[in-house]
């Protein structure tokens, strides 16, 4: 394996499948599907394609929190989207989302249906057509998006950038870590700072700005984001372990957490379409 210091860009790139990334057989430089195979549909009117990553976290969440808020509308089937084996790249899944991430969700109640991509576009969604978990105070909804969108602009940072290099590349490099472990420390201190005022991200109410970040930087700060808490020294931010904690222990953040994850201790559960789903994968996991 070459180190980081011999290796000089070509004036053409090309593909290297060789290049040690344990992602690197499903990575590739053009979108589109690679093979066909039709999207799953359920009973219920919501239809969500997903893993149990912080981004598919945010769209269970949400919807557990609906359902948890007794809108029943938000029923939904969540169908697990294996990216370690390609699902992403179906032809029913590009169908809804063209650029093969999770998660991503069908409303089947309009005409045609509705077909969202991107976390934060669904969150926005969900909480548009239920009027839930937006402020309605102008100035407060104004706050959720900023913090909305912060997050959407903020975690490729933390995920493509920090977690890769510290957790996923071939071997360790200095200066990416470094780099990126400093943009993911001077962010983790925007929020301390914040939650440092405030009780939640846009104020008193709890909302999507804090389904967006949770997954990410509640999952870091409580130490269950790449192991790396000791080296962040997340307890240093007690503000954000404050919230972190206090959106940990609802109960709709804990059901939504486990659906469509197949990993972890705290529960496991690969395809959801009742609430007695996640009721059984609690109930074992909590043997």
């Amino acid at each position: 394996m070459s180190s980081e210091t011999d290796y000089t860009p070509p004036k053409v790139w090309t593909e290297d499948e060789n290049d040690g990334n344990k992602w690197a057989s499903i990575n590739r430089p053009v979108s589109g599907a690679t093979h066909e195979q039709e999207r799953q549909v359920g009973e219920h009117a919501l239809q969500l394609y997903s893993l149990a990553t912080p981004n598919g976290q945010k769209a269970t969440i949400m919807l557990e929190e609906l359902l948890a808020a007794g809108v029943k509308e938000a029923e939904y089937d969540a169908w697990l989207v294996n990216i370690g084996e390609g699902d992403q790249f179906s032809s029913g899944f590009v169908d809804v989302n063209p650029n093969s991430k999770i998660p991503a969700l069908v409303d089947t109640t309009t005409t045609p249906e509705t077909k969202l991509f991107e976390s934060g576009s669904i969150l926005h969604y969900l909480a548009e057509k239920f009027n839930r978990f937006i402020p309605s105070d102008p100035a407060a909804k104004v706050e959720c998006y900023n913090w909305l969108f912060w997050q959407v602009g903020s975690a490729p940072f933390l995920g493509g950038g920090f977690g890769h290099f510290y957790s996923y590349a071939p071997y360790p490099m200095k200066y990416p870590i470094n780099r990126f472990t400093m943009e993911t420390k001077r962010q983790l201190d925007v929020l301390d700072k914040h939650l440092a005022k405030h009780t939640y991200l846009a104020g008193d109410e709890y909302s999507i700005a804090d389904i967006a970040v949770w997954p990410w930087y509640g999952n870091l700060a409580l130490g269950k984001l790449y192991d790396a808490a000791t080296f962040l020294q997340v307890h240093e931010y007690t503000h954000l372990v404050r919230w972190a904690k206090a959106i940990a222990e609802r109960p709709a953040v804990r059901r939504g957490s486990i659906v469509n994850r197949t990993w972890g201790e705290d529960g496991q559960l690969e395809n959801r379409h009742s609430a007695k789903d996640i009721d059984q994968a609690l109930e074992q996991a909590n043997r």
